[in-house]
């Protein structure tokens, strides 16, 4: 049996965190004293320092996640902060600054929009930097969605040229930053003129504003088409996409901004012979603990950009973070920092 290490007597007994009780509107997101979390072998407690907003949150308080059956529920898939208790002969140790995300986070356990999250330790991240909360608190699940896509599902390479559909997104402009690092040329939407900036400001060589036909416009830029494509609009737009990309090419689904997650009536026949067609939904594992440490270390040089767009201070303003997210006027990552 593993012996356990922890951060000792300062551990409270309670704790504060975000509940939702029921599906609802913001007033669905509730601060409540509960129980500190009861570490399980093989897992480990993290007291959070800060955690990502994201929709999938939101759809967990509006009770539209299929992954979330039950509630009560603590939201929040992914979290930064220090381990306060892990196994003694698991490699982690209390005080070590750590990232975790995904894995059933806030979905099918409670998450990260608390003072202290328990997660298995195979998706936790080490790290270590001198970067503040706010910023690392950005990174993990947009940077390892980000990078997962471009590196398992595409193999993006550089020289190759990569189209971003739903660009402003917080994955959008990370893959644009992963892109660019990497050597790509990078082509990335916006549906509003006036953003075109934003794109340009991460890395963006050719912006595009996406009025649901895209396909002229990027072989305007591209004639063959691109080598590699990151779907995140939707199922709707789908074959507009498959027309952006050169034969041999391929297209990674990755999210649904718009809402289609699904074709109705789908036919494989729908997929051009000359197209692959893959899709990401990855996991901690997919963003090595180096690469992130290199992607920390870029930020702390200057060389990388974290696309944080509003740091939120304390659980009270939790719900002004979901509803600065739903607003859509704020590009970037919103970032709650738990003070303390």
């Amino acid at each position: 049996m593993s012996r356990s290490t922890a951060a000792g007597d300062a551990t409270p007994a309670t704790m504060q965190a975000v509940v939702v009780t029921h599906p609802g509107g913001l007033d669905a997101l509730e601060i409540k004293e509960i129980p500190v979390p009861v570490r399980k072998p093989g897992w480990v407690r993290i007291q959070v320092k800060a955690f990502g907003v994201n929709e999938s949150e939101v759809t967990t308080r509006k009770g539209e996640s299929d992954a979330v059956v039950t509630y009560p529920r603590v939201p929040g898939i992914e979290g930064v902060g220090v381990i306060d208790q892990a196994d003694e002969d698991g490699g982690l140790r209390p005080g070590q600054q750590v990232a975790t995300m995904m894995g059933g986070m806030g979905r099918s356990y409670d998450g990260a929009y608390a003072q202290y999250v328990t997660v298995p330790a195979e998706q936790v991240i080490p790290f270590e930097t001198s970067l503040p909360w706010d910023v690392v608190g950005a990174l993990p699940q947009m940077f390892q969605t980000a990078y997962g896509s471009l590196s398992t599902s595409l193999g993006l390479k550089a020289g190759q040229t990569l189209l971003i559909r739903g660009g402003t997104s917080t994955v959008g402009l990370s893959a644009a930053i992963l892109a660019t690092d990497i050597g790509a040329t990078v082509i990335s939407t916006t549906r509003h003129a006036d953003r075109a900036g934003e794109l340009r400001a991460v890395g963006v060589d050719h912006p595009i504003v996406d009025d649901g036909k895209i396909a002229e416009k990027v072989r305007d830029v591209v004639p063959e088409g691109v080598d590699a494509a990151l779907e995140m609009v939707g199922c709707t737009v789908l074959p507009d996409t498959f027309g952006c990309v050169r034969v041999h090419g391929t297209v990674c689904f990755v999210g649904a901004l718009a809402g289609a997650w699904t074709i109705p009536d789908f036919s494989p026949f729908m997929i051009p012979s000359t197209v692959r067609l893959t899709a990401y939904a990855g996991e901690a594992a997919d963003l090595p603990a180096d690469v992130f440490t290199r992607q920390l270390q870029a930020i702390a040089e200057g060389s990388l950009k974290a696309p944080v767009g509003k740091v939120y201070h304390g659980l009270e303003q939790v719900r002004d973070a979901q509803a600065g997210l739903e607003s859509g006027t704020m590009p970037g990552k919103h970032v709650v920092v738990l003070d303390g």
